[in-house]
């Protein structure tokens, strides 16, 4: 598994959406997105830690490389 970069809450929500995530709701700084069943909660922070982003992508059900490479399009 590769290492997971340090992002924005704005870069991890714009990469899920390419991964066919949408945007269900947002409470304060938290926004709920989803893709079929599998959903996740993206923090909303300027910084997200690698430990976070791996639970998120866990929720997700999504692979490293994948959204690795959703960040780069």
């Amino acid at each position: 598994m590769p290492k997971l970069p340090v992002v924005s809450g704005k870069r991890c929500r714009k990469a899920l959406g390419k991964l066919g995530f949408e945007e269900v709701r947002q409470r304060g700084s938290h926004l709920v997105m989803k893709r079929g069943d599998a959903g996740c909660v993206v923090p909303m922070h300027a910084e997200i830690k690698s430990g976070t982003l791996s639970g998120i992508l866990k929720q997700a059900g999504v692979s490293a490389e994948e959204f690795i490479e959703a960040l780069g399009r």
